[in-house]
């Protein structure tokens, strides 16, 4: 039985000898992203050039949840596009989700022109 013992603990410790060392959470660099511009909602501000920026964005912080991202996104809309946010979550609250938020807005906004002008 103490053969057995040790040789099971023989090769735990080889497992862990062969693992490659993980760095020290300390060490690593915590990059970070400049938010993308505001949005006014007006037809002179590019919606399209501006969404692909969030979408690079939230590309990068990929763990956010979903009532996050709507909140967020809420901070980068200025004027009419602010008032659209705001009604939006008047009458949806926190029950809105990803999905359906980004199906509106670029319903709302999106410039079919500017897309095939691209």
């Amino acid at each position: 039985m103490q053969d057995l013992v040790r040789l099971v603990a023989e090769g735990v410790e080889r497992a862990r000898q062969d693992r490659p060392a993980q760095p020290e959470q300390g060490n690593i660099a915590r990059l970070k992203m400049k938010n993308p511009e505001t949005f006014d909602g007006k037809g002179s501000t590019s919606f399209n050039l501006w969404w692909e920026a969030v979408t690079m964005f939230l590309g990068f912080y990929h763990e956010t949840s979903d009532r996050q991202k709507i909140t967020w996104l809420g901070t980068l809309l200025t004027n009419t596009a602010k008032a659209w946010y705001l009604n939006r979550y008047r009458d949806l609250g926190d029950a809105d989700t990803w999905v359906n938020y980004v199906a509106a807005i670029r319903a709302e906004y999106r410039n079919e022109r500017e897309a095939a002008d691209a």
